[in-house]
């Protein structure tokens, strides 16, 4: 691997990670500090049914008769907000090769390097993993220090933590590798970002139909988001193994073919 070239897109996304990792933290301490006293005040409120159901679907999963402190753990790292600094940090990285480079007029200088096309890419890629894993534990750092400052029956156990700490880092990956392919074949970042945005939305709200639409839970499976569902490891208190592999999948299948379409595809700036 060319140290250069690390050091290069280190001082490219260092900000942007940055950012998004204090956002989140101070998110994430934000939810775990109110989350408990919300939960309390309004608990008999919790129990309708139409606030069962609209939890339910942001959720993604059953909730089961009586709402609990896991249901506020888990709502913690499921908040739109939370799923939407994660996805635009992983989009916001995933869409710089080769399309921010083509778009931005810095793709000769780039592919001027004495590297191969793949090498280049994997370069990219292990950076974008590394600085979302550094936005990752910056929330995860946040969630339990502020933990501290609540009843331990709102605190979630550091083996749970990590268990979804894991589960958001695949989610994490999916996207960003399904980001990289889509940016593989444009030569514009904003297009490539719009496409990737736009198919998030449409898995978020598929998850969201099916908690009120039952045919759609016939697609269920196309949604991204059913495949990560705080609330079923708290529950069940076990590493969702098939969640994970499907996650991972979906970033190996995804940033492979990213390398390959980055590495054969005709790059022209003219």
């Amino acid at each position: 691997m060319n140290r250069g070239l690390i050091e290069k897109a280190l001082r490219e996304v260092w900000l942007t990670t940055l950012v998004f990792g204090a956002g989140l933290a101070g998110f994430e301490i934000l939810l775990t500090l109110i989350l408990p006293d919300l939960f309390s005040q309004s608990a008999s409120m919790l129990q309708l049914k139409i606030v069962k159901t609209f939890l339910r679907a942001l959720m993604g999963t059953q909730i089961g008769d009586m709402l609990g402190p896991e249901m506020v753990l888990s709502l913690a790292w499921v908040h739109p907000v939370v799923l939407a600094l994660v996805w635009g940090h992983a989009i916001t990285l995933g869409s710089r090769l080769p399309a921010g480079e083509i778009e931005s007029g810095t793709i000769d200088v780039l592919l001027s390097w004495p590297l191969s096309r793949p090498r280049i890419y994997l370069a990219h890629a292990l950076v974008g993993l590394a600085a979302g894993t550094v936005v990752l534990l910056m929330a995860l750092t946040a969630s339990l220090s502020a933990g501290r400052f609540v009843e331990p029956a709102f605190r979630t156990a550091p083996d749970m933590l990590g268990r979804i700490f894991v589960n958001l880092w695949c989610l994490y990956a999916a996207v960003g590798g399904v980001t990289s392919w889509i940016a593989a074949m444009s030569s514009h970042r904003s297009r490539a970002v719009g496409v990737a945005f736009g198919l998030l939305l449409a898995s978020f709200l598929l998850n969201f139909l099916v908690q009120f639409w039952p045919p759609a839970e016939k697609i269920a499976f196309l949604s991204i988001l059913t495949y990560y569902r705080p609330l079923q490891i708290l529950q069940a208190g076990a590493w969702p193994l098939g969640d994970l592999l499907v996650l991972l999948g979906l970033a190996v299948i995804g940033s492979l073919a990213g390398a390959l379409v980055f590495a054969r595809r005709s790059i022209c700036t003219t």
